[in-house]
């Protein structure tokens, strides 16, 4: 059994793959630098929360954080992903914690302020 818990960076999803892609790209320096990190879709892409969580604790991973790449937390990260994570914990006998979404990490206001210098000085 691994104690490490499992990184799981969580986007909304989309049916058009080009979204997804974009955000396989940006989860990409994670998924390659934290051990065992995986991408999920909270609807409409696979794979899914459920697939992750699932395929974890076949891996035998029993505790999971959630970073979700969410700007703020709206109605997915106040009332739909809690349900899911109550739903996911109960099915799957697994502890799961949500965290803050990124765009409330100060560090993200800084990366956007690098990205405008780059336009400006192009």
């Amino acid at each position: 059994m691994n104690d490490d818990p499992r990184i799981i960076l969580l986007a909304h999803g989309s049916s058009d793959q080009r979204w997804c892609q974009t955000f396989e790209k940006l989860a990409t320096p994670t998924l390659e630098s934290v051990a065992g990190s995986r991408i999920a879709y909270m609807e409409l892409a696979e794979p899914s929360l459920e697939t992750i969580i699932r395929d974890g604790k076949e891996d035998g991973i029993n505790t999971f954080i959630i970073i979700p790449l969410f700007l703020a937390a709206g109605r997915h990260l106040r009332k739909d992903v809690p349900g899911m994570i109550e739903e996911l914990q109960a099915a799957h006998n697994v502890t799961i914690t949500l965290a803050p979404p990124i765009g409330e990490n100060p560090q993200l206001g800084n990366a956007i302020r690098d990205v405008v210098n780059q336009a400006l000085e192009r």
